[in-house]
């Protein structure tokens, strides 16, 4: 099978201007300095700020090759370099150095507001995108009932597409970029704006195209169970770079258990609560050594710090999940009859004692809150924690064709 996209030693740099930073911080430090302004001599009289450049690489050395019909996942960091990678296969960017080769027509979405014209209505809108992909009134008349039935957008159809709302948006315009006929279909993370209905929907249609189609798809989500679902082959890219690419289960299992991909607690920007109480670290501790990787059977602690400006009495939920971010399990202090008080720097300790958990990724979700619940300090979802390891021997899930994440050993009696 032949290659429909070629990627050759591709780069992308920015350069970024820093400016010095200037002493005026109040509000009568700036008005006086703009009274200077218009008194004083011109500016190229005196020095100005600093100014620097710094070259950054968003992408750099990437080379892959993407087979006709392929259904390819893109995953990394905030930062990676996954969004810049897509705008370049777009052809919305170009490239700083090297060379991609595409065979046949690229739909993208990557973006709420990419390929639509605000002021045209959503049957313009369709219309206009079908001439952008080279396709004929005739062939766009062909599709547009399917599309309009696929956005659920009848009714808003002759209204312009400014007054939409964001799901709205994204309905329409990935049933047009499914819809059109393109060799291939790039969507980024924009999907995540739907409700859950259609994103499964979405989901359905990408796989079609490509396994009843032939069509390929090249998908970038933070979800690694939308990934694992649709996706047979994946890339990793870390700091710009190509760091992995092969089949989706091995490259998702080793972006999970890389502490790399660990997103810093510091710097979850979306964490929600007051912050009377914040977490600032969660590790896992097995035998004295922070690991990652757990063996089936293995003890191990979770060690979770953080640091308190009230002298509040509070609570706090830790719940074990799966890869597709299920709860599995749920404890909290008080099931210990137990609340902390502590106006500082403190720390927590969770031990586990389970004998066998099923090989694959775990994360975590906890919640620092009032007894009575009534104020919320810190709340964290879907954090990696921990892999296990089933490779071994003597570490196995026993049962391997059983259902559930978990064994125990009982007795029939």
């Amino acid at each position: 099978m032949s290659a429909i996209i070629q990627v050759y030693n591709l780069s992308k740099s920015y350069v970024i201007t820093h400016e010095g930073k200037e002493s005026y911080t109040a509000l009568r430090d700036v008005m006086a300095r703009k009274a200077k302004k218009i008194f004083s001599f011109p500016k190229l009289l005196r020095p100005g700020p600093t100014v620097e450049k710094e070259v950054f690489w968003a992408l750099k050395d990437i080379n892959f090759e993407i087979e006709k019909g392929d259904r390819v996942g893109i995953i990394g960091r905030n930062g990676a370099g996954k969004s810049t990678l897509l705008k370049i296969l777009s052809r919305i960017t170009e490239p700083t150095t090297g060379q991609i080769k595409i065979k046949g027509r690229v739909a993208s979405l990557l973006e709420v507001g990419t390929g639509f014209h605000p002021e045209l209505t959503g049957r313009e809108n369709i219309f206009l995108n079908g001439a952008i992909l080279g396709m004929s009134r005739a062939e766009i008349k062909k599709k547009f009932d399917a599309i309009v039935d696929f956005a659920e957008v009848e009714k808003f159809l002759d209204t312009p597409v400014k007054r939409y709302s964001s799901g709205m948006y994204v309905r329409l315009a990935f049933a047009v970029a499914a819809h059109l006929e393109p060799e291939i279909l790039v969507v980024d993370e924009v999907l995540a704006v739907g409700d859950a209905q259609f994103q499964k929907k979405c989901l359905g249609k990408m796989e079609d195209v490509s396994t009843n189609e032939g069509r390929t798809v090249i998908f970038v989500s933070h979800q690694m169970d939308a990934i694992e679902k649709l996706t047979n082959h994946t890339i990793m890219m870390k700091s710009g770079k190509l760091s992995m690419f092969g089949d989706t289960l091995d490259v998702v299992s080793a972006y999970l258990r890389d502490d790399s991909a660990h997103e810093e607690i510091s710097q979850h920007q979306s964490r929600e609560g007051n912050g009377k109480v914040r977490i600032t670290k969660v590790s896992v501790i097995s035998n004295g050594t922070k690991v990652s990787m757990l063996k089936q059977g293995q003890s191990f602690t979770v060690e979770i710090e953080f640091i308190s400006i009230t002298n509040e009495p509070f609570d706090l939920s830790f719940v074990l999940e799966n890869h597709k971010e299920q709860a599995l399990f749920c404890t909290q202090l008080s099931d210990n009859a137990k609340v902390i008080s502590i106006n500082g720097n403190g720390n927590l300790k969770l031990v586990f004692d389970i004998p066998f958990i099923r090989k694959g990724d775990y994360r975590y979700s906890m919640a620092v809150f009032k007894p009575d619940q009534t104020e919320f300090f810190d709340i964290l979802t879907h954090f990696p924690l921990f892999s296990i390891d089933g490779t071994e021997p003597g570490n196995y899930f026993p049962h391997n064709n059983r259902w559930g994440d978990f064994y125990f050993n009982v007795s029939w009696l």
